[in-house]
């Protein structure tokens, strides 16, 4: 059997006060916040997802903050970099888009594209990618429009503690083609229009150290329970210790290790983010699992209060 990932589902950050997290990726970045609950396995916590208006796999960041938390350092066994892609023609919005909220920037070049490669409030690395693939984001919200807004992942840049492990996960398991190489970093990409070029950085980055700042998992997709049963058993045969299935609400997760230490996750498509609050509604009141639904008022109590808000 051999298979290959459609591309990223969602990527999972550890972030600062959750005000300045959601300012940043709703009030500058425009995206919406589509679900708003409590990390699982830490219900004191929040768990935190953004996305395109309807939350779709290959959109979605997510993120645990933890105010006055320690500052991790990114570093190998991390997603160095998350990249986003816009609209051709974008570029000169977001440009002036992060000059207004005085969001400092630089321009690269790699592999015959331009970024815009920035840092959000907490630390973690991000950047933006024109390109023409990928649907549309409908989703408007202060002052970024449907025709310049974020669709989605471009991608993601990973250092691993063991590039050439990682390498031959990325092509022999997950299925990812090797496109290229440029300096010290090799370009895959997966079958999907979004979340679909992963670029791996060949040189060391530097140990990193998890904390405020640092990208804890990046998550694969699914397309259903079985074909995430499938990828457990084919990961597990390909010598990796896979987790048991995880029911998370919104999908169901399996994780793995990778040899050069990033927490890999793949995760369903389905359910999605709808099935508990309407399309409509998403995001706009804190959603807990049923075994965390008697505690509602004392978790009330303890999560910091936050809103969405359009920014000045």
């Amino acid at each position: 059997m051999s298979k290959k990932t459609m591309g990223i589902h969602h990527i999972t950050a550890i972030v600062g006060h959750p005000q300045e997290n959601v300012d940043f990726y709703a009030g500058v970045l425009g995206l919406r916040l589509v679900k708003k609950t409590v990390n699982f396995d830490d219900p004191g916590t929040y768990h935190l997802y953004f996305g395109n208006e309807g939350g779709k796999p290959g959109t979605i960041i997510t993120f645990f903050p933890w105010a006055n938390a320690y500052q991790g350092k990114i570093g190998d066994g991390q997603v160095g970099v998350t990249s986003y892609v816009v609209p051709a023609d974008a570029m000169s919005f977001w440009e002036k888009r992060l000059e207004q909220f005085q969001v400092p920037f630089t321009k690269t070049q790699r592999f015959g594209e331009t970024y815009l490669t920035f840092d959000d409030p907490h630390g973690l690395h991000l950047e933006i990618v024109e390109r023409e693939e990928g649907e549309p984001n409908a989703w408007s919200f202060g002052g970024v429009t449907a025709d310049v807004a974020i669709k989605g992942f471009g991608g993601a840049t990973l250092y691993s503690a063991h590039p050439e492990q990682t390498a031959e996960l990325l092509e022999n398991v997950m299925g990812l083609e090797l496109i290229g190489k440029e300096g010290d970093l090799a370009r895959y990409r997966s079958t999907a229009d979004i979340g679909n070029v992963i670029d791996l950085k060949l040189a060391s980055a530097g140990r990193g150290q998890m904390g405020v700042g640092t990208v804890h998992h990046i998550a694969w997709r699914a397309k259903d329970d079985q074909d995430q049963l499938d990828w457990q058993s084919y990961v597990a045969d390909n010598g990796y210790h896979v987790t048991h299935v995880r029911d998370r609400n919104y999908f169901n997760a399996v994780y793995f290790k990778e040899h050069g230490e990033i927490l890999f996750e793949i995760a369903t498509d389905p359910p999605g983010f709808a099935h508990d609050e309407s399309l409509e509604t998403m995001g706009q009141q804190l959603m807990l699992p049923a075994q965390y639904e008697p505690h509602r008022a004392e978790l009330e109590r303890v999560l910091l209060p936050f809103e969405v808000r359009t920014l000045d």
